[in-house]
């Protein structure tokens, strides 16, 4: 078996309008919720977690749904369709209201926009595992990665150049009042448009030949329910996706605040440290599908983890900056790498070919659910308990450990390398 190269690229394209917008969202919502229309900090981050919040509840759902859709689009194409049109309209309303300094009209808006982007994110990410066969999906997932990434980088080169800072008094960077942010909307709007039009008119789901995988031992069918082996499997590594983006998001979310709290540094100290970890993953994703195809997913995941431990634990003893912190995060995007490439390809792999989707569902419920409450509680650690900022590390260290934990007693969802005849088979690229 080869995988199509092509066809996971053009699947990939819906992926990378997702993450277009999830750059987007990150980076310029907080500013105009606390710039533009005064809200606090914790009302802003109020508003920005219910995105989280509405997912856990909504992508299962709407993974589940599509699982039992038959039209003459296909079961995915529908909801990627038309939830990007949706949210391509409602995006470009939320700019115009962002340009009237309608609050009610913003806050609504973004409401329905976030519910429209729920709509259609499972879909989005079922879609691959429904037309690849399943020793190759986490080739197939490294190449989706890649594709989503662009798109986030595409965001982020767009707020550079459409959007025009300027110096205030304290030397901070700050926007003009009357500076607007409705062409970033709109150019962000019209390329998640583009790229999942190509998709939809390149890739004709029901044209698509259908993956029929060879059943194993304990694997569930459509007819039956999990078996328990398999069951606590699953418990298993959705736990460990828990524990993972635990200790992750915790490091995203509150580094760039350590490098003014414990190193004395800037905001853009933060900044350039996690684009690196950014930069080494988008590089490691398709080296390390092949990497996983020669030693399995759970060893590659484990392999993984272990670095990202490692370098949290050596970062707890850095206690200025230094140019070491950019190998650190260098290595901690290649295991985040190693574990993302993998463990959805895990999930769906216990799922039978009638419900990926409830099973895409299930692994977005436990990551969105980490980053709801890693925050709150590495806060409270921090705030409420006096620790500080020292206390960062040993936290993503806690948890990062723990995932490896659970992960050694996974036994299902794995695709065991194939045996080759000879040493040089080893390097064919063929499954």
């Amino acid at each position: 078996m080869k995988l199509n190269y092509k066809q996971t690229v053009l699947i990939g394209l819906s992926f990378m309008s997702i993450l277009a917008f999830s750059q987007f969202y990150d980076q310029v919502i907080p500013f105009v919720l606390e710039a533009r229309f005064n809200l606090s900090t914790f009302a802003a981050n109020s508003i920005m977690a219910i995105d989280n919040v509405l997912a856990v509840f909504m992508l299962p759902l709407f993974g589940a749904i599509s699982d039992r859709t038959n039209t003459r689009l296909g079961k995915r194409t529908p909801y990627i369709l038309y939830g990007t049109i949706a949210a391509v309209i409602l995006l470009i309303v939320l700019g115009i209201f962002e340009t009237l300094r309608n609050f009610l009209g913003f806050f609504i808006t973004l409401m329905l926009l976030l519910i429209a982007m729920a709509v259609y994110r499972t879909p989005s990410v079922a879609y691959m595992p429904d037309v690849t066969p399943k020793p190759l999906r986490s080739k197939a997932n490294a190449v989706i990665n890649l594709v989503g990434y662009l798109g986030g980088i595409f965001s982020t080169i767009v707020m550079m150049f459409l959007l025009k800072s300027e110096k205030g008094a304290d030397g901070a960077s700050t926007y003009a009042d009357d500076q607007s942010f409705l062409p970033v909307f709109i150019t962000v709007a019209v390329f998640m448009l583009v790229v999942v039009l190509i998709m939809v008119l390149s890739v004709r789901e029901n044209r698509l030949p259908k993956i029929v995988d060879e059943p194993e031992e304990n694997a569930p069918t459509e007819k039956r329910k999990l078996p328990r082996p398999v069951f606590r499997s699953l418990i298993l590594i959705l736990s460990s996706v828990f524990l993972w983006f635990m200790a992750y998001n915790a490091v995203t979310t509150a580094f760039s605040r350590y490098c003014v709290n414990v190193w004395g540094t800037d905001l853009g100290t933060s900044s350039s440290y996690l684009l690196v970890a950014t930069v080494a993953a988008i590089i490691s994703f398709v080296p390390l599908g092949f990497v996983s195809s020669a030693l399995g997913r759970k060893k590659t995941i484990l392999l993984g983890i272990t670095l990202m431990t490692a370098c949290y634990a050596i970062a707890i003893l850095i206690r200025q900056q230094t140019p070491v912190m950019y190998a650190i995060f260098g290595l901690v995007g290649i295991g985040w790498a190693a574990i993302n490439v993998n463990s959805f390809p895990m999930v769906v792999e216990m799922s039978s070919g009638s419900d990926v989707g409830k099973y895409t569902g299930f692994y977005y419920t436990f990551s969105m659910a980490a980053q709801i409450a890693t925050p709150p509680l590495s806060g409270w650690l921090i705030d409420k308990l006096g620790f500080g900022y020292d206390v960062l590390f040993p936290y993503a260290v806690l948890f990062s450990a723990l995932s490896f934990v659970t992960m050694c007693f996974v036994r299902h969802g794995d695709s065991k390398p194939e045996k080759r005849k000879s040493l040089i088979e080893n390097f064919d690229t063929e499954d």
